[in-house]
């Protein structure tokens, strides 16, 4: 009972936030390109601002912010099915592994160079490279970035997001790509899946093709996202190796429980549920089982939306724009040479 005194207020208010974002996504078409998550956190800027006494609010919205976000991550696995991977071809791979690559590179080469806080450098590197807002919401808590390192990320992020949703059919059409080849260009080049899918959707209506686009470019970004497990791990490691590097002499113990984020195991053990499932389930039980893990999904959506909300309530937007301008660069940066990795991969293979 103690619990739930001092943190319902808190979540209350994020899940009452999360919830108008959600239902105005799935009312109004046009915001779909924007997201319930992004809506979320801008309105928990605002909304703090007016808000005068925090303190009730306070420890609801840190558990939001921290544990709902990570169990949205755990639920995430429940969408990604590892086998997934074989149904795009070795084709669309190389394609898949360069865009990833560069971004992470000019991430890395643009903190050195820019000196950009390490934090925001590597969510904005992993948001870009792999699913946006999912992989900063897996990235955030592995790193221990604060709710104002996510919430740059996801400005960000959000920000060229949007951009790709609008332009990249017209790029594509203009370039002369194949049905093929856009489902792989909005796949690999886009980071967010509503604006893959609003991206893709767009394109079957110019085409008449009938959805297919949208389902190759969605099996596509969903290829992507399966990058999130390694990156993820490899982070955590290198978290706990340097937590292990610094506790020296005299200083307390570090545990791997401590350092470790134990809810990527999870989140993995859920996939490779998933996965298992899809592979031996038949008829009746599989129809079940994939009910149950869009229904899981579904709720994962929504946690990251709270979450969202939550990392609003915390973030000053004043400092927030008034550091905006190494960050946006870094995304801009990250944005255009993937854009070009995946023209060029394609080209080079000859897939459109």
């Amino acid at each position: 009972m103690e619990w739930i005194k001092k943190n319902f207020k808190g979540i209350i208010l994020c899940f009452v936030v999360a919830l108008i974002a959600w239902i105005l996504v799935k009312c109004v078409n046009q915001l779909e390109v924007i997201g319930a998550p992004v809506i979320a956190i801008i309105s928990g800027m605002i909304i703090t601002l007016f808000i005068k006494d925090k303190s009730s609010f306070k420890s609801g919205i840190a558990f939001t912010s921290k544990k709902i976000l990570q169990y949205a991550v755990i639920l995430l696995g429940f969408g990604l099915n590892l086998s997934t991977i074989g149904k795009v071809g070795l084709t669309s791979l190389p394609v898949i592994v360069s865009t990833i690559g560069i971004s992470l590179i000019t991430a890395f080469v643009m903190k050195k160079v820019m000196k950009i806080p390490t934090k925001i450098a590597t969510l904005i590197g992993v948001g870009s490279s792999i699913c946006g807002g999912s992989a900063v919401a897996a990235t955030a808590p592995v790193i221990d970035a604060d709710d104002e390192e996510i919430a740059q990320a996801i400005s960000v992020i959000f920000l060229f997001n949007v951009i790709a949703a609008l332009i990249f059919p017209t790029l594509g059409n203009l370039l002369g790509f194949s049905n093929e080849g856009f489902g792989l260009f909005a796949g690999t080049a886009i980071n967010d899946t509503s604006s893959v899918t609003s991206a893709a959707s767009t394109w079957d209506t110019m085409k008449q093709t009938g959805g297919s686009v949208l389902e190759y470019a969605t099996i596509v970004k969903l290829t992507r996202t399966l990058a999130i497990i390694p990156i993820t791990l490899v982070l955590a490691f290198v978290r706990m190796k340097k937590a292990k590097a610094d506790g020296g002499i005299g200083a307390k113990k570090v545990s791997v429980k401590s350092v470790f984020p134990m809810f990527i195991l999870y989140f993995v053990l859920a996939s490779v549920i998933t996965t298992i499932i899809n592979s031996v389930a038949v008829g009746e039980a599989l129809d079940m089982f994939k009910s149950v893990f869009s229904f899981l999904k579904e709720v994962s959506k929504f946690f990251i939306v709270m979450a969202m909300a939550a990392i609003g309530f915390n973030t000053d937007i004043v400092k927030l724009i008034k550091t905006g301008g190494k960050p946006i660069a870094l995304g801009f940066s990250c944005w255009v040479l993937i854009t070009l990795v995946s023209i060029l991969m394609q080209k080079a293979l000859n897939i459109w």
